[in-house]
This record gives C-alpha cells, sequence and structure tokens, in this order.
C-alpha cells in the first residue's frame, strides 16, 4: 500500500469551460471551482508511474472514474493498493471524502475494438457550434488532430500536477495525454461549462515526447440522467506504426441546472 499526498491545484480557471471558475460552479450548486478531472487522474497516476516507471506508461488498461469535486488548494490523498490481478488507486479529500477511484492492470491484453461505424463517413467540418442534442453527431467522427506533443508541453503539464519523476522528458505524462480527450471535443464544440466525468483508457503503446499522434475521434453515446446530459466519445490515437492508445471518454457536456 502507498499513500501519496499533494495539494489539488485548478490550473483551468481562465480557460473557457467556466466549470472551473468560483461564479458559475458555485451557481450550480458546487463550493467552487472544480480542479480538472485531467489533473486529478494526473495526480493518481503518479504512485503507479513511480512504482512501475515505463512499464506502466508503455502498456495497462484503466479504468477512472470522477465522484466528487476536488477543489483548489486542498489536500488530497492518492492510495495505491493490490486488488487481486490489477492495481486500485482511490483519491480522496479532506475529512477522507472519496473524490474518484481507478482501476488499472498491466500490460494491455485488449483487443483494439473495430472502428465504430461514425468512421467509415467523411468528419465533420464546420465552424464550431453551442454543443447540444442537435449539434452532437454520432453518425460522423470529429475532425482528425495532429498532436504534437512536445517536450515543453510536456514539462508544463507535468508541473501542473507536481510531477518530478525522471521519466517524464521521455514519456508524455499522463495528465497531458488524457487532457487532449477533452481538447478534441472542444475543437468541434462551444461547451460553456462540462465535466468530466470518467475514462476507460487502453494503453497499447506509450506517448513519447516530441512526437506526433494522430488522434480520430467520434462520439458514440448520449444520454440524460438526474437532469444532466451526457456524451461519450470514441478516441484513438495513432502514429506511422499504428495504435497507440485507445479511450473511452465520458463528460456532462451540460450540467443540471445550467
Amino acid at each position: 500500500m502507498s499513500i501519496y499526498k499533494v495539494i489539488a491545484i485548478n490550473h483551468a480557471e481562465s480557460s473557457e469551460n467556466r466549470i472551473h471558475s468560483d461564479e458559475i460552479a458555485s451557481r450550480l450548486g458546487f463550493r467552487g471551482a472544480l480542479v480538472p478531472g485531467v489533473s486529478v487522474y494526473g495526480y493518481m497516476t503518479r504512485p503507479l508511474v513511480d512504482r512501475f516507471g515505463a512499464d506502466w506508461l508503455s502498456s495497462h488498461q484503466t479504468s477512472v472514474r470522477f465522484l466528487k469535486p476536488a477543489y483548489d488548494g486542498e489536500e488530497i490523498s492518492v492510495e495505491l493498493k493490490a486488488a487481486g490481478s490489477a492495481w486500485e488507486v482511490t483519491c480522496t479529500g479532506p475529512g477522507n471524502e472519496l473524490l474518484a477511484v481507478m482501476s488499472s492492470k498491466m500490460p494491455c491484453d485488449d483487443v483494439p475494438a473495430p472502428l465504430p461505424a461514425a468512421f467509415s463517413y467523411p468528419s465533420l467540418e464546420r465552424e464550431r457550434v453551442l454543443i447540444s442534442k442537435d449539434t452532437i453527431d454520432l453518425e460522423r467522427p470529429l475532425p482528425v488532430w495532429h498532436w504534437r506533443a512536445d517536450r515543453t508541453g510536456n514539462i508544463d503539464y507535468s508541473a501542473q500536477v507536481a510531477d518530478d519523476l525522471s521519466v517524464y522528458p521521455d514519456f508524455i505524462h499522463p495528465h497531458w495525454a488524457l487532457a487532449t480527450s477533452n481538447y478534441i471535443l472542444v475543437r468541434s464544440y462551444v461547451m460553456p461549462a462540462w465535466i468530466h466525468v470518467g475514462s476507460e483508457i487502453s494503453q497499447h503503446r506509450p506517448f513519447r515526447a516530441d512526437s506526433t499522434i494522430d488522434v480520430n475521434a467520434a462520439c458514440v453515446e448520449r444520454w440524460d440522467r438526474k437532469g444532466h446530459e451526457f456524451v461519450k466519445l470514441d478516441i484513438r490515437y495513432s502514429d506511422a506504426d499504428g495504435l497507440i492508445a485507445r479511450v473511452l471518454h465520458t463528460a456532462i457536456y451540460k450540467v443540471a441546472g445550467a
């Protein structure tokens, strides 16, 4: 069992997503601005990478769910423990409140799933539109994005989650890798206030610094629950050598009461 403690920081206060602002988050019923889920994920990966290093970064199957928000300036505790053939990671906040749970096993033995039918059609090519039930297209992929994973960006994203492990000059930090799953959505949609609630990651090969990665994605599900409106993306990361990772990425694109 390993416990890692860190102060959660909201580095997204000035972003377009106003759930990271005190004013809008408070209006929607939260105590204040939310720390991004991808940052919480970045904190949660620290004990795994500290223990397994490049082996985990190169090949793993991981599922993470965000249950309650992390808030700026509060100490969070990340605990790693064995759970059968997998590793369980929990993130708790003040008062031992459970904020997020993650299960990870390595290496990745997931057979890459077939591409959804949406990928068979031409990608959406349009100006960004306000996200809604009517504008989410489940039948066409989003435009391909060519992500330049440079060392400067990697240093910045590592620093945002206070991670100085020596492996990161060469490997892309998981915080940045998962943040790109958010970015592929906001490249196509205007999303005034939204919340990342979970991701399922199949890492087949490592994300290397100073590389260019093709990011293909499609919205594959859309649903309502308890007044929230959700969307799920199927995202594939690849380069000239083939598939690097697949992420199923879920967000509340419209928060109840917004």
